[in-house]
């Protein structure tokens, strides 16, 4: 393992980036490595989180009691299930295949109480297809999918794909009529590698970068999420839409939105009003997750290492890197960043990295819009995903689906549903030559 981080330490040399964060691993494991440098006690606690991660939940009552009170209401029953091997889901080919890494957000026009989104009276916040016994699956999502095409420079033609959501099954009533217009937003699962370091790039760096002016119309806003450790709005980080401020309540909230799991955090069963069976199942303590458990899981993500970056020196690869730059993308995908003080994880302090993101919320265009508000986030808006580790998803993930639902299929794909504020560096992009773009697919598969 110490020779495979010294090796990292010399590619990443040539990159500019401290070597400490990453591992230079391509292998299906590349995702999943701890943070070089941790010392035994440290990787005994990521070893536990690392476990609850894989853990499958069970139903309560159980004599597994450390890990029983999944649902009533769920969509899977492990974290890694929507994450597989730390990396993307996926979405489902047509209407017939369920979804197994993606879920449907749901809500109704207004706000709640802090400024995010209004819950669904009948079925809240997301749609939980699953149920324990005694307790109905809310309904079923079916996606199908949508094409046109879009012409590229000399005449290639490229096929998009945009899909469509139709609910069937619905358990808990017709989700039209009550509560008015329903805002939906289909989501796969994001990578979950290199949170910590996310998490440790100062909230000023954040606004300076949103104050900051830039070329070809791109903007930039810093979404306020609600805290509810510190009850107060502060800046967004994680989830789709950067609404989630820190990595403990991106966590706590997807094992109550996912698993139906409660924490310190989110002590409620995810049941709404008119589902009686499910606010009368059992459930596994109160809460079902302890804080040491949540201390754990959130020592794992905070500490997996990120991906080396993978043949720099081919020169199709520089130029690529360079025609990026070019083309405007590093605009929101920024090279690197650095991190500032991490007040819990200190060797996450005091590093510079190259996640390809800004951490901001921009207009993707009509093209991309959920139409469902998030916060400050419009419908128009989704946070610049980090780039790093993406040339490894195929052959970690064994799909290429990429963008918040899965629409794309591959990278050049994703590059041509840019719109609104990265409108005109997707022009760009379209207008190159073959080779060109080539040349910057090979760049971002290096990363």
């Amino acid at each position: 393992m110490r020779r495979m981080w010294a090796v990292a330490a010399l590619l990443m040399a040539g990159a500019g980036v401290q070597a400490e964060v990453t591992v230079a691993d391509r292998s299906r494991d590349a995702f999943s490595q701890p943070l070089p440098g941790l010392g035994a006690a440290e990787l005994e606690r990521f070893a536990r989180g690392r476990a609850l991660f894989r853990q499958a939940w069970v139903i309560a009552p159980s004599r597994d009691e450390a890990v029983d009170g999944l649902g009533p209401l769920y969509n899977r029953i492990t974290c890694v299930s929507c994450h597989a091997r730390n990396g993307r889901g996926r979405a489902p080919d047509g209407p017939d295949e369920r979804m197994q890494s993606m879920l449907l957000r749901l809500s109704v026009p207004g706000k709640d109480a802090h400024g995010g989104p209004r819950p669904h009276p009948l079925y809240g916040e997301q749609l939980n297809e699953e149920g324990v016994p005694g307790v109905p699956g809310e309904g079923r999502a079916a996606v199908s999918w949508r094409e046109r095409e879009v012409v590229l420079a000399g005449g290639e033609k490229v096929s998009l794909r945009s899909p469509r959501v139709a609910l069937r099954e619905l358990a808990y009533g017709e989700i039209g009529k009550v509560g008015g217009e329903v805002l939906s937003s289909l989501r796969v699962g994001p990578p979950v590698f290199g949170l910590g370091l996310l998490e440790a790039v100062p909230a000023q760096t954040l606004e300076g970068l949103a104050r900051q002016a830039k070329p070809d119309g791109v903007k930039g806003r810093v979404n306020r999420a609600w805290s509810v450790e510190r009850r107060r709005l502060e800046a967004g980080r994680f989830g789709l839409k950067a609404n989630q401020p820190d990595l403990r309540q991106q966590v706590a909230g997807a094992m109550i939105g996912d698993l139906g799991i409660t924490s310190s955090l989110f002590p409620q069963p995810n049941c709404m009003p008119a589902q009686s069976a499910c606010s009368q199942a059992p459930d596994g303590g109160r809460p079902e997750l302890s804080d040491v458990q949540l201390d754990e899981l959130e020592f794992y993500f905070a500490h997996l290492a990120v991906p080396a970056r993978r043949d720099i020196a081919d020169p199709a690869v520089q130029q690529g890197e360079a025609l990026f730059g070019r083309l405007g993308c590093g605009n929101c995908h920024r090279p690197t960043l650095e991190t500032g003080v991490h007040p819990r994880f200190p060797r996450l302090s005091g590093r510079t990295i190259a996640p390809y993101t800004d951490l901001l919320v921009h207009d993707m265009g009509a093209g991309l819009a959920d139409g469902r508000p998030d916060y400050a986030a419009g419908g128009r808006d989704w946070r610049t995903p980090p780039l790093w580790g993406i040339g490894l998803v195929e052959s970690i993930n064994e799909h290429s689906h990429f963008l918040h639902d899965g629409r794309a299929r591959n990278l050049a794909e994703a590059i041509l549903w840019h719109g609104g504020e990265a409108q005109t560096a997707r022009d760009r992009y379209a207008r190159l030559p073959r080779a060109g773009r080539e040349a910057v697919l090979a760049f971002l598969r290096s990363l």
